[in-house]
């Protein structure tokens, strides 16, 4: 306390954006600009300001510390996941999976098998950091440990992100309102570039372009979902993202994915699609509720790619040709 108490404001304000929001909870405007150490700068408050926002001297600057030290613990708890693993539990059957798989930072492994074969069930195994608590018995370890238990509970220390396949927004905000406050809340200096940004992006995978003056609720299904993956490249601390069934989003889903990847989270996706799947570094083959096989993608295989790809950008044509009222022929 001491130390940050004789820095400039316009330093302190850089360093630590979010003790703005401390003096503007109290009615007191800060310049960013200001060259007056922070000492000064309480000291000049005038009694009558002091009195007009129904404090004094003594009791501002302790509030500062103690929203100052809780600030410092929030951040300072930015645990960083460098890998998981998951240990098989049980299929349908109750015949043991019999694997364990240790997935790191910037992998990407998809999930495939029939409908209704349990590849959702997995990913709610993977989000809730199963300890053998859940019908199928697997286990989930962070960085070769046994998850906390606040990471399993609380919603604020959550380490999983889901993209599921519906998504809608209930908030009367347009999507920059919405993007500047997910942004504010995560204390990113640069907000403005960082949500322009989101936009540039989510529109770089939405098949019709949105503005930032757009209302969240008026985004197409493939909109809200193109913007939310953005967000959580770009915003998201949560360093596990689980998809499921991308491909029903209706948008550029192997962008959706080079850009996850690019921010180095891990990856978990549940997909019907080949290409997808040849992306992935593994895939966990679902059959009966369990892990039936697990098969490293090879180079034969992903040599398979550009072919399909092809025929993907065919079919992306076709259907653009269609939606803009032409007529095959």
């Amino acid at each position: 306390m001491s130390t940050i108490l004789k820095e400039p404001i316009s330093k302190i304000i850089i360093e630590k954006p979010y003790l703005s929001d401390f003096f503007e909870s109290y009615g007191i405007t800060v310049d960013k600009d200001d060259e007056r150490d922070l000492d000064t700068f309480f000291n000049e408050l005038s009694e009558d300001l002091l009195e007009d926002v129904g404090t004094t001297l003594s009791d501002l600057k302790k509030a500062f510390k103690e929203y100052l030290s809780a600030m410092e613990e929030v951040l300072e708890n930015d645990f960083q996941v460098e890998e998981i693993t998951i240990i098989g539990g049980f299929n349908k059957s109750n015949e043991p999976e019999n694997f364990e798989l240790t997935i790191k930072k910037g992998d990407v492994v998809c999930i495939v098998g029939p409908t209704g074969s349990g590849k959702s069930r997995l990913l709610a195994d993977i989000e809730w950091m199963a300890q053998g608590d859940t019908p199928t018995k697997r286990k989930v370890l962070i960085n070769g440990e046994k998850p906390k238990k606040e990471w399993r509970f609380s919603t604020e220390h959550k380490l999983v992100a889901q993209l599921s396949q519906n998504m809608n927004f209930v908030m009367d905000l347009t999507v920059e309102e919405f993007v500047t406050l997910h942004a504010e809340s995560r204390f990113i200096q640069d907000v403005e570039e960082k949500v322009n940004r989101i936009i540039e992006e989510a529109n770089k995978l939405a098949g019709e372009e949105f503005t930032k003056d757009t209302p969240v609720t008026a985004l197409s299904g493939g909109q809200s979902r193109s913007l939310m993956i953005a967000d959580t490249a770009f915003l998201s601390k949560s360093p596990i993202i689980l998809i499921d069934e991308i491909e029903n989003a209706g948008i550029d889903r192997k962008k959706a994915l080079e850009l996850l990847v690019k921010e180095e989270k891990i990856v978990l996706m549940a997909t019907h699609d080949p290409i997808l799947a040849l992306m992935g570094d593994k895939r966990l083959i679902i059959k009966n509720g369990g892990v039936a096989k697990i098969i490293e993608s090879s180079e034969e295989e992903k040599a398979i790619l550009p072919e399909l790809k092809a025929l993907d950008n065919k079919l992306l044509e076709l259907r653009n040709r269609l939606r803009n009222g032409e007529v095959l022929k």
